[in-house]
């Protein structure tokens, strides 16, 4: 009877798993942490590694490379759902390039709104600071704007 949870698999010690790698080489190589490497195994982002006798965990080619590919998603900015969405276009040989296009044109629309937030962010700030004149008086429009009694 079938539990639904995958069993990682065993590899011999000295087995060629086309350059096995440990969990430490694999971070070492892909910049992303050991306990990361764990947690996007823990939630199905890359597969369940196989594990040596001694029961350590091994990666292959394949798996450094998604490691690779999440790595840099996440630094473009990228959610771990679109990073699922971005590895199942890059696996999937039949997808369209339109359907890759829309999910990268939604982030550039989500960072265009965040700098949006932050330029608002910026000038407010600005003009508390201006409004400041930042001497050995104890008065400032900037404690006094933040605690709404705003010192216009």
């Amino acid at each position: 009877m079938s539990t639904g949870v995958q069993q990682p698999q065993v590899v011999a010690e000295g087995a060629n798993r086309d350059r096995a790698r440990n969990i430490g080489s694999a971070a070492s190589e892909t910049g992303v942490t050991p306990k990361t490497i764990r947690y996007y195994e823990s939630i199905g982002l890359i597969p369940e590694a196989v594990r040596s006798e001694g029961g350590y965990r091994q990666y292959s080619e394949k798996d450094v490379q998604t490691l690779h590919f999440i790595a840099r998603s996440r630094s473009l900015g990228f959610s771990v759902a679109e990073i699922e969405e971005l590895l199942s276009f890059y696996r999937d040989h039949n997808r369209t390039s339109a359907d890759v296009k829309a999910v990268v044109e939604a982030r550039i629309g989500d960072i265009e709104k965040k700098v949006a937030e932050l330029s608002a962010m910026k000038a407010a700030l600005a003009h508390l600071a201006e409004k400041c004149h930042g001497d050995d008086r104890p008065d400032c429009p900037i404690l006094e704007d933040l605690s709404g009694r705003n010192a216009s």
